[in-house]
């Protein structure tokens, strides 16, 4: 008799928790993908499940989303519209790159809004203490405002090195601002940046979110990595600002990553993304998003072509996925990947697939080593199957790969925070640049065949050498990869 009862009490219990599941799931919009991933984790692991949903699960709020949904500026889309007038027209006599050019833009200026600038001098670093060198003597040199915006800013050496950086500009009567992602920055409290309010400064994190535990939400993270000073020199990358960046990890060694410096108008895209991000999170004192009090400066640096590009749970176009949609289906010759997560969703998974198949040059670098084991053998499983189809898959076996770089047919680049991965694609605030220079993209090649020599290639019989167990972990993470 109490057996049954028993039974009966695991049935019930099980119902409700289908049932609670369902109805949790589907009370909010979310692909298809991720709607039966969620499924899987509640029903697999009952009332755990729902604790896990707590806090990776939910979405922004209304108001959240009211905030970082701003109307685009009357000035800017005026704009924006005189220069998709001015854009050269298509003809018959366009080669396929330039035609991959325009139609770039052309998406850009449609879904983001993105301006296209041309006087652009860039400078790539694949060194945090290069970077940072760099960055703090910008910094320095700064005139008029210093934006900063990071998801990881970490109280340790280098976090306090350019904390002192920037004290001491706001002292000087410099106006220096930060933004920081409170997840990403797990560790560094709010008063770690009071000297800088006392200098007369601003530190605020993203969204006003300044507990994670108390707000239940730690999916939807600000992921971007921007640096904007006076509206003339910025930096965009992969990159965040903490020790294991610059190589001071004893479990991540020497870390690899890509930023690059924008010297000129692409800038100014910065700056905006900037001002836009911060009047979302301090909307009691927002900022001019047309800032223009700096004066002009007149020089030609360069004619390198750059759009600064973000995407975010704030909009289901999701830019950033279309942008290198649209790189994988132009490409003709080549097709260069680094991403330390390689999670693709069908889309781009099937893109990748035509491209390889279609006798497209297609090498893709991952990480040799785990830094989120889950992410790591969902990254494996998507690995095999473009290996499969004849990709040349690369393990970055000197320390970890963090870059983020799309490169094709040594035309049109992109780097920036996006990972190829659905949390990038769908979860995350990302930014980054779109650049069509030939100088560009060659650099990046010669960076990426230069990390060839530090990496194993990786061919189908070594990934049918795995073990039956490796595999099914390759397996079962690959079915919640659309919420890792």
């Amino acid at each position: 008799m109490s057996w049954t009862l028993l039974n009966w009490f695991i049935i019930i219990i099980f119902s409700i928790n289908t049932i609670a599941a369902i109805i949790t799931v589907f009370r909010e919009r979310r692909d298809i993908a991720a709607t039966w991933a969620w499924l899987l984790v509640l029903n697999l692991l009952p009332i755990l499940g729902f604790l896990i949903y707590a806090f990776f699960g939910r979405k922004l709020t209304h108001r959240q989303l009211n905030q970082v949904q701003r109307q685009p500026d009357p000035e800017l889309t005026g704009a924006l519209k005189r220069q998709q007038a001015a854009l050269p027209p298509f003809s018959a006599d366009d080669t396929h790159q330039e035609s991959s050019v325009k139609n770039m833009i052309a998406l850009f200026q449609n879904i983001d809004h993105s301006f296209v600038t041309s006087n652009n001098q860039t400078k790539l670093f694949i060194d945090g203490s290069q970077l940072f060198k760099d960055m703090q003597q910008e910094i320095l040199n700064a005139q008029h405002v210093v934006y900063i915006e990071f998801y990881t800013f970490y109280n340790d050496q280098l976090g306090r090195e350019i904390l002192s950086t920037l004290v001491e500009k706001a002292q000087e009567g410099i106006e220096v601002r930060v933004l920081y992602d409170s997840w990403g920055s797990m560790g560094t409290h709010r008063d770690f940046f009071e000297p800088l309010r006392e200098a007369g400064g601003f530190a605020e994190p993203f969204l006003g979110i300044h507990s994670n535990w108390r707000d239940f939400r730690l999916n939807f993270r600000n992921h971007r990595k921007v640096v904007a000073i006076d509206g003339w020199t910025g930096y965009i990358g992969g990159f965040n600002i903490g020790d294991q960046y610059v190589g001071r990890s004893k479990k991540f060694g020497n870390w690899r990553d890509t930023h690059i410096k924008v010297v000129g108008d692409g800038s100014l895209a910065l700056q905006q993304r900037f001002i836009q991000d911060w009047n979302a999170t301090v909307s009691e004192t927002e900022l001019d998003i047309n800032q223009s009090h700096f004066p002009k400066k007149n020089d030609r640096l360069g004619d390198t072509m750059i759009q600064i590009v973000d995407s975010g749970p704030d909009s289901d176009l999701q830019q950033i996925e279309m942008g290198y949609l649209r790189m994988i289906n132009s490409a003709r010759k080549r097709l260069y990947i680094q991403t330390p997560y390689l999670i693709p969703d069908d889309s781009v998974l099937t893109a990748l697939r035509s491209a390889i198949l279609a006798g497209v040059d297609v090498r893709i670098m991952v990480p040799h080593m785990p830094d989120h084991p889950f992410v790591y053998r969902a990254t494996q499983y998507y690995a095999r199957i473009l290996a499969e189809d004849g990709a040349k898959i690369y393990f970055y076996e000197k320390g970890f790969l963090h870059s983020k770089v799309v490169t094709i047919d040594d035309g049109i680049s992109s780097v920036g925070s996006a990972n190829l991965d659905f949390r990038s694609f769908k979860l995350n605030f990302e930014a980054n640049s779109f650049i069509y220079d030939f100088k560009v993209a060659k650099e990046l090649r010669t960076i990426f065949e230069e990390d060839m020599k530090h990496s194993r290639l990786i061919t189908i019989k070594d990934f049918h050498k795995m073990s039956l167990w490796l595999r099914f972990k390759q397996g079962f993470s690959r079915l919640l990869s659309p919420i890792l």
